[in-house]
């Protein structure tokens, strides 16, 4: 007996949204642009995986290690990308796109929208960082 088909992802509704999806500093992208990142996401996990079992298997001092942080941290800045709905490019453009495909871009112009979306983009940056930070350190003392 096979087990039933996943039901397709239900993406949340935000009450007071515009028609299009977007919410300073809380949305800026649909399902099309979430899947990119996505992708990225796993490109840089995948990157940071290799590159830290190459220097492993190579001998490599502990403090090379520490190369790991870039690519651990362009996947962790992309996986949250994703799981937020939100991407600090498109924030700092002053863009949202819901549409599938880049032809769906649109602008934002509202002041206050514009701030929000920044400290959207911060607040990315710094979790990405410090989830990157904790990876590299455990790669830097890893007993091999």
């Amino acid at each position: 007996m096979s087990a039933p088909p996943d039901p397709p992802p239900v993406m949340p509704i935000v009450i007071g949204a515009p028609e299009d999806g977007y919410v300073p500093g809380v949305c800026n992208i649909g399902p099309w642009e979430i899947r990119r990142r996505r992708a990225f996401a796993m490109a840089g996990f995948v990157v940071a995986a290799i590159l830290l079992l190459a220097l492993v298997m190579s001998g490599a001092p502990g403090e090379l290690r520490l190369l790991v942080l870039l690519p651990a941290w362009g996947g962790m800045f992309s996986w949250l990308q994703a799981r937020r709905r939100f991407c600090a490019g498109f924030a700092i453009a002053g863009i949202s796109n819901f549409a599938d495909g880049e032809a769906g871009r649109h602008a934002v112009t509202d002041p206050a929208a514009r701030r929000a979306d920044l400290e959207a983009t911060l607040r990315l940056t710094r979790d990405s960082l410090a989830f990157a930070i904790v990876v590299t350190i455990l790669a830097v003392l890893l007993p091999v």
